[in-house]
């Protein structure tokens, strides 16, 4: 299991886990799984674009390097918060669908939230 898939597993099984085991994950529980999410998916991106290091040495070292880490989270966490990439939406309504949630109740789902993004398939 890759660490991406193996940390949104915790993630969402964290918020969908903490509820009675009889009991459905709520819609806040699920939204919040699907932001941790996005927030590592992010993370996780910023690394990789890090490795490549242009600047010759010049803004390195490991003060530097541990800044430039709490800055990608910071960044991962608010970008995940706020929907900017839309991956948290896509996986709210899956894990809706998953859990026999209707996603159209949500406001992640409607029309309006939804306009002007496409999706291509093929």
């Amino acid at each position: 299991m890759s660490t991406t898939s193996a940390l949104a597993t915790s993630a969402a099984s964290s918020a969908i886990g903490n509820a009675a085991p009889a009991a459905a994950a709520t819609r806040a529980d699920i939204k919040k799984a699907a932001q941790q999410f996005e927030a590592i998916l992010t993370r996780q991106m910023l690394a990789a674009a890090r490795k490549t290091d242009l600047s010759g040495g010049m803004l390195s070292g490991e003060g530097v390097n541990t800044f430039r880490e709490m800055q990608d989270a910071r960044f991962a966490d608010i970008t995940a918060k706020k929907g900017t990439l839309g991956f948290a939406k896509m996986i709210e309504a899956q894990l809706l669908r998953q859990t026999n949630m209707t996603a159209a109740a949500t406001p992640a789902a409607t029309p309006a939230a939804t306009a002007g993004t496409t999706v291509k398939g093929g």
